[in-house]
């Protein structure tokens, strides 16, 4: 009774700040992501276990089990935080990303710690101090150093620190992976080096008789596991653990398991000292203006462009070709046309990219990566532009081939006199999306070491971290593509109907 006796103003006051109380002890009382950790039982990390030995990647013998020294150290952590660890699979440029809208508790991938992921995530005391290595083929005579670099197409890991300081250089021509290492491309002969950190090399390059190492390694640097910004006390028990692994030796035994425990890893002793190294190791790029960027997305822009026109023209032609061979070619070849269509409809593009890339050098074909961006597009669409041909041919009454052949036309000439024209004008939106659709799929080739916008793009934002910015221009660079096609389109359809 008090409280509807008071003043409304006063009631109003004393309500605003019981529910202001409530937030904050309903604030308070939310639980820690330690504590979440610990009451689900699983430790969440991010990794992308695509990437391959000797960081984390699936046993062979047993693919549903992890391999690799990340996947020992994730599950130790777990283990001293009573828990079980358990691998959240996301692409390695994307993993602060997916870390900052709580997909899984820590990222651990061979992330280094440096000044741009410092401002975005926590990152914990380092557990691997890492230098970089050159590799170059066996009988390589013109490159003994870094220095001996300019005017040559060097492999390397997108938005890492190699990639950094190859790009220092300057005049190379870099050659960006993620999902597979480029020392098979390097003993093939499409690149001229690759330089990648020492776990990678040591476990690649090392064992392969094609390849040698030539200089001393370069730079250094340590890797971290990122943590959310407000997840302090989660860091605080990882750095514990760290810590303890490291006294305790088990974290040498990891190392020694997997040959990668050396001299330089005593510095992780040195924590301070290695932490205050790691964030000089890069120059800051975070406040650098959009137009920085513009340059190279301009020329990744460019690739699309000629990837998209090349291949549009391969998958026009050919799948011309499959349309008439389905309709009008003999049996044989009407069914290995109809096979073709299928099976390349039926499959991912990405299979068939990889099949082409990396598959046919096993059979002694060896293709440049433009080379094989083009087959690949060129040969995928074509089995969809063939549908689409064949729809339009279909679409075009059959009375007016029979009244072509009734006045003693040829087929051929019929065809390409009367149906043909039609059919064009039936098929042409459809085309123009196939064409859209094709500079959009063009991104896909960067699996195979083309780097076109959207790979500009993942660079750039993974050594920037600067993701909504940069996709905004990239975004309307695409959209910029597409448009003024689509323009052109719409007015060669209404001048094929004969309209002005």
């Amino acid at each position: 009774m008090l409280l509807f006796s008071m003043p409304s103003r006063l009631l109003r006051t004393v309500l605003a700040l019981f529910f202001f109380l409530l937030a904050a002890a309903s604030a308070n009382a939310a639980p820690s992501t330690l504590d979440t950790i610990k009451q689900r039982g699983v430790l969440l990390w991010g990794c992308d276990i695509a990437g391959g030995a000797p960081l984390a990647f699936p046993d062979p013998k047993d693919p549903s089990r992890l391999l690799g020294f990340e996947a020992d150290i994730a599950e130790a952590i777990a283990r001293e935080l009573g828990v079980r660890a358990q691998v959240v699979q996301t692409e390695w440029d994307s993993l602060v990303p997916g870390l900052e809208r709580g997909n899984y508790d820590i990222a651990m991938n061979g992330l280094e710690i440096i000044p741009e992921r410092q401002k975005r995530v926590l990152m914990s005391r380092p557990y691997y101090v890492y230098t970089l290595q050159l590799v170059v083929r066996k009988d390589e005579t013109r490159i003994n150093s870094i220095a001996d670099l300019k005017g040559m197409t060097v492999g390397t890991l997108a938005g890492a620190m190699a990639d950094s300081l190859l790009r220092k250089i300057g005049g190379v021509t870099l050659k960006s992976y993620s999902a597979v290492w480029p020392y098979d491309d390097l003993a093939l002969g499409r690149i001229d080096a690759a330089f990648l950190d020492t776990p990678i090399t040591a476990y690649y390059a090392k064992p392969d008789k094609r390849l040698k190492y030539v200089g001393p390694p370069e730079g250094e640097g340590f890797y971290g596991i990122a943590i959310r910004k407000d997840d302090r006390e989660l860091k605080q028990a990882i750095d514990k653990v760290i810590d303890k692994l490291l006294r305790t030796g088990e974290l040498k035994n990891i190392y020694d398991k997997w040959d990668l425990w050396d001299k330089t890893q005593t510095k992780l002793f040195e924590t301070a000292a290695a932490t205050d190294t790691a964030s000089k190791l890069r120059t800051d790029s975070d406040e650098a203006p959009l137009s920085t960027f513009l340059p190279s997305l301009l020329k990744g822009a460019g690739m699309t462009v000629v990837l998209s026109i090349i291949s549009m023209a391969l998958a026009i032609g050919l799948g011309i070709c499959l349309a008439f061979l389905r309709m009008y070619g003999p049996g044989a070849l009407s069914a290995a046309s109809a096979v073709y269509i299928e099976v390349y409809r039926g499959t991912p593009l990405l299979i068939q990219l990889f099949i082409i890339y990396y598959g046919l050098p096993n059979i002694g074909i060896v293709l440049s990566p433009f080379a094989a961006a083009i087959i690949g597009l060129g040969m995928n669409y074509a089995a969809y532009e063939a549908e689409v041909y064949r729809g339009g041919i279909e679409a075009v009454p059959k009375g007016q081939m029979e009244a072509a052949l009734s006045l003693g036309m040829p087929r051929l000439l019929a065809l390409r006199r009367i149906i043909l024209p039609q059919a064009f004008r039936i098929s042409l939106p459809a085309v123009t999306n196939d064409f859209i659709a094709l500079f959009k799929d063009s991104s896909i080739v960067s699996v195979i070491a083309m780097v076109e916008l959207t790979k500009t793009y993942s660079i750039l934002a993974a050594t920037t971290l600067r993701y909504f910015e940069l996709g905004l221009v990239v975004a309307l660079l695409y959209f910029g593509m597409s448009w003024p096609l689509s323009i052109m389109a719409r007015r060669l359809e209404r001048k094929l109907k004969g309209h002005k």
